[in-house]
């Protein structure tokens, strides 16, 4: 199973370049990542990004983390 790549290198070095804050940066990774995230999401459930529910989100990560849990971290989409 190839692994998601939430943020590539040149992104984040776009994002090093940008004129922002590091927290400003920190909240810019976030949301690439997260948006490659619910992308994810939203395939796995065969409906648009914006059709998500927040419930659809949690189940789906709760889903991700018992993965994890049963069969280890290669199994699972997150990695933390």
């Amino acid at each position: 199973m190839n692994e998601p790549q939430f943020l590539t290198p040149e992104e984040s070095a776009d994002v090093d370049k940008a004129l922002l804050t590091a927290p400003e940066k920190f909240l810019t990774r976030l949301t690439i990542s997260s948006l490659r995230l619910l992308t994810i999401i939203a395939k796995d459930y065969d409906i648009p990004v914006e059709k998500l529910s927040h419930q659809q989100v949690i189940d789906w990560v709760e889903k991700d983390g018992k993965i994890r849990r049963e069969k280890g971290a290669d199994a699972s989409i997150l990695k933390w």
